[in-house]
């Protein structure tokens, strides 16, 4: 029986919010605007019209490519991308075909990645990063499909990975981690629901033993198929999971079956949870490359590239490692308070104002804990937490009178807890410790009400 392997590869595109088109001066990021009221002739294509590159939209993904630590290209161009269909209003697409702003990099995650509970590092290489114009929206009622051109001529960057995936639950930690990375960079949205960022996984599945014996000095490699299967516009990190279990599924009935998996372009069904067969995928010849000849290609210097690299801002992962590292934080809470770019950012500025005073030791868990934990609210100003934190935190002075009555009422009315105490089971004070609390309706503080206790038991 084949042991087999799922062969995984991403495209991701995600949607800039720059604040004009890709090509034209239309209004970016109007979702709830009225269908085709935010459309020109340069997004339409209309005979005549030019198109002029949107400059923040080139930074920004110069700056995601860096972040992804890809090389970035110093001589870069726009192509036409040819195509047949309907929200495709020009019959072509202005891309990047074999001279991308970005190149070769990867992501690396895993350890202490939330509850994944990773031991080692995982690394997965990002192919490119290029950019292009989105396309319209196509909305389906019963019979009839609609098409709206408002999204046509945003900018979209392409992010696509080699095919170094072999399960479904590693491309989630992937997507949920680049997903947190755009956030932390502001260059988009990446809205989900509103498909801001959208994930189409290549599939196919090889058999364990075909490798590729290695030659001298180079290493052995795995023989990949000779298909793949594309499951566009997903938009919930669930459903790329559920869509890729399924296909991988699908694929090995198939092949135990002597059949190879048609090479297809495939939609997602979430409410039967299954892929359904759109069109057979096209190849990079079936697109017609040619050079954008309305815009002349681009050179960067350096200086330009490192002034765009300075304004990324620290990730996620150093930001978790550090706070493991330099604060004394919990791996969990490290991780979670680093998903968020403004979460972190705040808990840092509260830590500022904390220690302007005297601060107890391993007071950064503490403050990570009452923020996690939600006890204290982040809306206020970091100062307001800290005098709010303070309040909450601050010794609660004991009536010692009130405390010697309540402590001899609970030994006399629980003999044998004190029985057990007495007789090495020390565990059993904490419920004490709970009745004299109960007595002093919480006006006492713990550690005071324990040596009481501990006092009146010898």
């Amino acid at each position: 029986m084949n042991k087999y392997i799922p062969v995984i590869g991403l495209e991701i595109h995600v949607e800039l919010k720059t604040k004009s088109g890709m090509f034209c001066q239309c209004a970016n990021g109007l979702h709830e605007a009225n269908p085709n009221s935010q459309v020109c002739p340069v997004c339409l294509g209309l005979p005549g019209a030019l198109p002029v590159p949107n400059k923040q939209a080139i930074e920004w993904t110069i700056k995601m490519g860096k972040a992804l630590n890809c090389a970035i290209s110093k001589h870069t161009k726009f192509d036409r991308k040819h195509y047949s269909y309907p929200d495709l209003a020009k019959g072509y697409q202005i891309s990047q075909y074999d001279e991308p702003i970005a190149l070769t990099g990867y992501l690396e995650f895993g350890k202490n990645h939330g509850t994944y509970k990773n031991t080692e590092e995982k690394k997965f290489r990002i192919h490119r990063v290029h950019l292009e114009e989105d396309t319209g929206k196509l909305i389906h009622k019963g019979e009839e499909t609609l098409i709206d051109f408002n999204r046509s001529g945003v900018p979209l960057v392409e992010i696509v990975t080699e095919p170094d995936f072999t399960s479904s639950a590693d491309v989630k930690m992937f997507l949920e981690e680049l997903h947190t990375i755009i956030r932390y960079l502001d260059v988009s949205e990446a809205d989900l629901e509103k498909g801001t960022m959208r994930m189409e996984p290549n599939i196919s599945v090889r058999v364990e033993s075909l490798k590729v014996l290695k030659s001298e000095g180079q290493p052995e490699k795995f023989k990949l198929p000779n298909y793949k299967v594309e499951v566009k516009n997903i938009n919930s990190f669930n459903f790329v999971k559920r869509a890729i279990d399924f296909e991988v599924a699908r694929h090995i009935e198939l092949l135990d079956k002597g059949e190879t998996p048609v090479q297809e372009t495939r939609g997602w069904n979430s409410e039967r949870g299954i892929t359904y067969s759109q069109r057979v995928k096209e190849g990079a010849a079936d697109y017609r490359y040619f050079p954008e000849p309305d815009i002349p290609p681009f050179n960067f210097t350096d200086s330009y590239i490192n002034k765009i690299t300075e304004t990324i801002p620290e990730l996620p992962k150093a930001k978790m490692d550090r706070f493991i590292k330099s604060l004394g934080l919990k791996e969990l809470d490290a991780y979670s308070i680093s998903r968020e770019r403004e979460i972190s950012d705040y808990f840092e500025l509260v830590l500022v104002e904390l220690k302007k005073g005297k601060t107890e030791p391993g007071i950064e868990q503490k403050v990570a804990s009452a923020l996690l934990n939600k006890r204290l609210s982040t809306t206020v100003s970091p100062n307001e937490f800290v005098k709010k934190y303070k309040e909450m935190t601050a010794p609660i002075a004991t009536d010692t009178g009130l405390l010697e009555e309540s402590v001899k009422k609970v030994i006399g009315a629980n003999e044998k807890a004190v029985t057990e105490y007495k007789s090495g089971k020390v565990s059993v004070i904490m419920f004490l410790v709970g009745q004299v609390m109960k007595e002093m309706k919480g006006k006492a503080d713990a550690s005071t009400v324990r040596k009481a206790l501990e006092e009146g038991m010898k």
